[in-house]
């Protein structure tokens, strides 16, 4: 299937590693220019290296920087000539009991996982809607319909961000001039976060760290962690000419775990 998006241009967050670079791989693949954000330059100029020789049709740029801050949002705007895809992602805040957090760490929380990407929406749908293309991606978590219990800082803010784009996605003014927002909900994918999650399990509970990640793994319907290409793929679905009658909505990757009919 040709998607559409030859020589369109994305901008993706947080994608030198993990689902963003699944992301930035599959738009890529299907000839989309991408600008790419990281923190960490040596991983960022890998990835980017990657995509280069992967993709030599397309341009791929890369912007050291915090998304979650000003100066890397700006950083990253002003890399790419114009953003008609814009997929959002940041690290989620960590876990931990509600009564350890103060107001600065929930600000902190907001200000990655709900703030920055309305930041990034604002500056971008209307010139996606003046051109009358545009597509947002804004990768959250399965914990929005299936709160984990530790995960309280994101499970607010990520809920927050729903909220939002629940409402912002159905403007006419948007909607109507085929500009669409979405958010992808991903589960377990087998990722460095949820390495780390693991070994950080299997240290607190004193087992051995595949014993975890095999109890992990054996919960899921699917009996498997997902990967970063599948969550690409999906992505690219998502930012498609195909997929402009689909907005407002939340997309669960999570290989059946939820157990709700809705």
């Amino acid at each position: 299937m040709d998607l559409g998006l030859n020589g369109k241009w994305a901008l993706v967050c947080a994608a030198s590693k993990g689902l963003g670079k699944g992301c930035a791989q599959a738009l890529a693949a299907e000839g989309v220019n991408v600008v790419i954000t990281a923190r960490g330059a040596e991983a960022l100029a890998a990835t980017v290296a990657e995509l280069r020789a992967s993709n030599p049709s397309v341009q791929v740029r890369g912007v050291v920087g915090d998304i979650t801050t000003a100066e890397g949002r700006a950083n990253a705007l002003a890399a790419c000539p114009q953003v008609d895809i814009l997929v959002n992602n940041a690290g989620g805040p960590p876990p931990g009991d509600f009564r350890d957090w103060d107001r600065d760490v929930w600000i902190a929380a907001l200000d990655a996982n709900m703030l920055t990407p309305i930041e990034l929406i604002k500056a971008v749908v209307d010139g996606m809607a003046e051109r009358g293309f545009g597509r947002v991606v804004n990768i959250t978590s399965g914990a929005v319909k299936a709160p984990i219990a530790t995960l309280g800082l994101s499970n607010g803010a990520r809920s927050g961000l729903t909220g939002f784009v629940a409402g912002l996605a159905r403007q006419p003014q948007l909607a109507a001039r085929n500009v669409t927002i979405n958010n992808l909900l991903p589960g377990a994918f087998d990722t460095e976060r949820l390495q780390k999650t693991m070994a950080g399990a299997a240290a607190t509970s004193g087992r051995p760290v595949e014993s975890m990640r095999d109890q992990r793994r054996l919960a899921i319907p699917a009996q498997r962690f997902g990967t970063a290409e599948e969550f690409g793929a999906a992505c690219a679905f998502l930012c498609s000419v195909q997929a402009g009658y689909i907005t407002g909505q939340n997309v669960l990757q999570d290989g059946g775990s939820f157990g709700g009919a809705m």
